[in-house]
């Protein structure tokens, strides 16, 4: 892979429809590379003027003396086409196309765009939109790109790269991280990514080694396995990867469907994704900007429990309330590390987490000096927030936060502060410590860092050889529930020991066998046509003798007659004891391919929507993770004197699931095993319900 080098880093740009005024698109790229240090050649192309901002200007691209490297197409209809097309013949390497009026129109401007990209790929010439604000490389000078932004607040190379599916917010992002003093060397949109995604940008400026930190914005997701390559790199290189998917609803996504042309991704897919591939997901770009100076300080945080300290006791409080809030745990101080901070604070300040230093830094303005040497020296100690509400006017603000500096620096570990005052806060600073206005962004910073780099470092998961599957033939859209068990059962899936029968005297025998083993029976309709057996009466439970399940066999049979239903038989079977009811499923995504499901189960499954979403391969330890965030979590330690539930079985069962679902995946399109019945510690996990739908 050439890492789309044509793009970045090209040695000549033609303009097609260059323009003298700077304020139009055509004449926004040539003062912008003049401006910033671009040193190839740039070739403005206008057949009405002999020069362009002091550049000879040619008629056509075939008057060129060269073939460029990269052409800015900023004409717009059917000449872009026609350039597009000109381009690819005369052998152009990359073509940024900015007119609108493609994909995000509707079907005709789809097919009008995969003319051109047909053109393209039959010329190996690689497309940057359509639809897009361009592409910006500071640390070459090459911009093919026309942001206002750019002229609003003036560019500075630096150690991040922005690449955006929308000219709007790659220009946003950029402008925030620019109004916090931070440099920004490439700022890419790809627009409607006829040929080139955001996933494929990411991988060419996660190979620039000055790149310390990579931001992204998408709408929607086409070539996931690329996004996953960069994301694999990045991780390589410690390179963290900062996200925002739009269309988290569904008018979101609506709204990202028009805009791109694109198909929106299902939301927890998206995040599964994210999550599985080290990639960190915020809301917005503000929450991306937030976040920047602390990555860029190379905070790599080994644990997650957090110090913290205040002049003010209500402020300790708040920040206490705050760490809850992200799940931090507060740090249990050593005895030790409370007997030195004892000596040196009044009497009535707080040595035990959070530490109140009390009103006394107004007298005494070393305070915060004495304290954060000892406490540093805490290995309990992993994050550390500074809360200061009120200081000025006495207060020896430069101190504090040369303090501060020097501690972050002996400490080696994050130190956040928050200050609202504009005075207090500047001081921090100008000493490079990472400040905001109040405890819920600085903490949500700190837990944000601590968060993403367990995620980076969380071992990955060799995916296992996949299974030889053979479904049976079967004659609809959906096995029965026989066929489904039977089908799982023999891949590896704890299933109910049960028996499909076509007779009652078969029932009979099947009630006298299963009993036998001490288990009580419970007897099933089974019927492709039939999902929901419940609803028609056709599951009866405690069947007590053999003559029972002879009749009951009689009464299914007929009641399936009735509904027109297919008869597939009658599922005797054993009735399994557990101690809550799960549900376990999977699907074949169109994009993202085999997902799986797994949460409360039962008939209000739906209802309660109580699940989280895993991409595969993962281990046990993952899924036992994912699985505390339901709400049901609080009951998995057992609750009123109960025992703890076997969650570690229900986990085992899923990631076999997801090896079945990734085996069969040509061949499945979905899955649905509820109830899956765990019992207590030791007793297991179990599918007593079970529907495979065919692809």
């Amino acid at each position: 892979m050439d890492l789309l080098e044509s793009a970045l880093n090209p040695r000549s740009v033609a303009v097609i429809g260059a323009s003298e005024n700077i304020h139009k698109i055509g004449g926004r790229p040539i003062l912008y590379m003049g401006r910033h240090g671009y040193q190839g050649k740039i070739y403005p192309i206008n057949p009405t003027r002999d020069e362009i901002q002091g550049h000879k200007s040619y008629a056509s691209l075939s008057a060129l003396p060269e073939v460029p490297d990269l052409a800015l197409i900023v004409v717009g209809g059917d000449k872009t086409v026609a350039a597009v097309e000109e381009c690819a013949e005369r052998g152009v390497k990359s073509a940024v196309i900015i007119a609108s009026g493609f994909g995000e129109t509707g079907p005709e401007g789809k097919e009008l765009e995969q003319r051109m990209l047909a053109k393209a790929r039959a010329s190996g010439m690689r497309l940057y939109g359509p639809n897009t604000q361009g592409l910006a490389n500071f640390g070459t000078g090459a911009i093919a790109g026309f942001s206002t932004m750019f002229i609003e607040v003036p560019p500075q190379d630096g150690p991040v790269a922005v690449v955006s599916q929308s000219g709007g917010m790659s220009s946003m992002i950029y402008g925030l991280l620019r109004g916090r003093g931070i440099g920004v060397r490439h700022v890419h949109a790809t627009g409607n990514e006829a040929d080139v995604t955001v996933g494929e940008m990411a991988l060419a400026v996660a190979h620039d080694p000055d790149v310390k930190l990579l931001l992204l914005y998408l709408e929607s997701i086409s070539k996931p396995e690329i996004l996953a390559q960069a994301a694999e790199y990045a991780r390589s290189r410690d390179l963290p990867i900062v996200a925002v998917k739009a269309g988290r609803t569904a008018g979101g996504q609506r709204a990202a469907s028009s805009h791109t042309g694109s198909l929106a991704n299902e939301d927890r897919t998206v995040d599964a994704f994210f999550q599985h591939h080290g990639i960190w997901r915020v809301r917005d770009p503000h929450e991306q900007a937030r976040a920047a100076q602390a990555y860029l300080k190379g905070w790599r945080p080994e644990g997650k429990r957090l110090v913290v300290i205040s002049n003010s006791g209500a402020s300790c409080v708040m920040g206490a309330d705050a760490a809850d809030d992200e799940k931090l745990p507060m740090a249990e101080l050593a005895q030790s590390t409370q007997d030195a901070l004892a000596a040196k604070l009044p009497g009535f300040a707080t040595t035990q987490n959070p530490i109140d230093i009390t009103a006394a830094l107004l007298s005494n303005s070393g305070l915060f000096g004495d304290v954060l040497p000892e406490v540093a020296k805490d290995p309990a100690a992993d994050l550390f927030f500074i809360n200061i509400p009120v200081a000025g006017a006495g207060y020896d603000v430069e101190r504090f936060a040369r303090d501060a500096a020097a501690f972050e620096k002996a400490a080696g570990k994050p130190v956040a502060v928050a200050a609202w005052q504009d005075s207090v806060a500047s001081a921090f600073r100008t000493h490079g410590i990472a400040t905001f206005p109040n405890e819920g962004d600085a903490i949500g910073v700190l837990a944000q860092v601590a968060n993403h780099t367990a995620l980076m470092r969380r071992p990955r998961v060799a995916a296992p050889a996949p299974m030889q599957v053979e479904l049976p033939p079967s004659e609809g859209q959906f096995l029965n529930e026989a066929q489904s068990l039977e089908l799982l059962g023999r891949h590896g899936v704890p299933v109910v020991p049960m028996q499909l029968c076509q007779t009652a005297n078969e029932a009979r025998s099947a009630w006298e066998r299963i009993s036998a083993g001490g288990s009580r029976v419970v007897m099933k309709a089974c019927s492709r046509d039939i999902p929901h057996k419940s609803e028609y009466g056709l599951v009866a439970l405690n069947v007590p003798s053999a003559d029972e399940a002879g009749a009951l066999f009689d009464r299914f049979w007929s009641k399936m007659d009735e509904l027109q239903a297919a008869r597939d038989g009658v599922i005797v079977a054993a009735m399994c004891k557990g101690r809550h009811e799960f549900m376990v499923g999977a699907h074949v995504d169109p994009v993202f391919g085999p997902v799986v499901v797994v949460g409360d189960g039962g008939k209000y499954t739906e209802a309660l929507n109580d699940c989280v979403v895993l991409m595969p391969p993962f281990s046990t330890e993952e899924v036992q993770s994912a699985l505390r965030s339901l709400r049901i979590a609080p009951l998995f330690d057992g609750v009123r004197g109960e025992p703890p539930m076997d969650i570690s079985a229900l986990s085992e069962l899923a990631v076999a699931v997801a090896h079945f679902a990734v085996s069969a995946k040509d061949q499945i399109a979905s899955l649905d095993l509820n109830p899956v019945l765990v019992g207590s510690v030791g007793e297991g996990a179990m599918v007593v319900d079970a529907l495979v739908e065919r692809r």
